[in-house]
């Protein structure tokens, strides 16, 4: 499958738009249909386990469960990162998103989930709901494994 990561910028008029920053291809699988593959696409996306800062980012999927994008929301420092409700869902409307994927890595290398990981899941998960965008995971991705924050 096809993973086009995106950024987003104002046009002339001010309002947000996609901007292509690269391709990549995971050739495992045409959808997104297992917690497996989801953090296999991040992983192949973003190269996940090996940044040294938190990040978190966003894989849209279309109805059938493909990528419709993949993009960083948010990029902070040794063990924190912000994710705004808002930057986030602007970029799944932006990308036709049914529903969403959300991953951070854990740069400390523990896949532990703490309770913000707990709240911020529950906070995009109910922010989805009002849009009609349901998210489908949260996943850590620390030294190349995974665990979900659901």
């Amino acid at each position: 499958m096809k993973i086009t990561n995106y950024s987003t910028t104002f046009n002339e008029d001010r309002t947000v738009a996609l901007v292509k920053e690269k391709t990549a291809y995971y050739t495992e699988a045409k959808a997104v249909t297992t917690f497996d593959i989801a953090a296999k696409v991040v992983e192949t996306a973003f190269d996940a386990s090996n940044q040294t800062e938190e990040y978190i980012w966003l894989i849209a999927l279309d109805s059938d469960r493909k990528v419709t994008g993949a993009f960083e929301v948010s990029h902070g420092n040794l063990d924190r990162s912000v994710a705004c409700p808002r930057a986030i869902f602007t970029r799944a409307m932006l990308a036709g998103a049914a529903s969403i994927i959300i991953a951070h890595n854990h740069p400390s290398g523990s896949l532990r989930v703490s309770q913000t990981d707990r709240d911020v899941s529950r906070r995009i998960g109910e922010a989805g709901e009002l849009l009609g965008i349901p998210l489908g995971d949260h996943i850590i991705i620390a030294e190349g494994d995974y665990v979900s924050a659901l």
